[in-house]
């Protein structure tokens, strides 16, 4: 099966909802192909227990609420989903729809 150019563009637009495990604990997890950056929430850190470094360049982010926030923190995650796994440079954000949110890399 060949995937049509068309088709390629238009799921770089969508948002696809799963669950992942952390720490041999289940996450949620987005991944929006309209986004350029990872976020992991500073709650998901809390729950386990993870320690975070100093973001080398600290911006300001607009949350839906239309607040925005300084983000200083960084961290590294190792997520699992099935046999496959990968590791990850996050920012850490206050967020509440999911533990993790993975964009796309330009």
């Amino acid at each position: 099966m060949q995937i049509k150019e068309d088709d390629v563009d238009q799921q770089q637009h969508n948002i696809f909802h799963t669950r992942c495990h952390i720490q041999n604990k289940e996450c949620s997890k987005i991944i929006n192909g309209g986004s350029c950056v990872n976020v992991a929430s500073n709650t998901l850190l809390k729950q386990l227990n993870q320690s975070y470094i100093k973001h080398p360049r600290p911006y300001k982010l607009q949350l839906l609420n239309e607040r925005s926030e300084v983000i200083t923190k960084q961290v590294i995650l190792v997520f699992f989903i099935g046999k496959y796994s990968d590791e990850i440079m996050c920012d850490v954000v206050p967020m509440h729809t999911s533990h993790l949110l993975l964009g796309r890399f330009l």
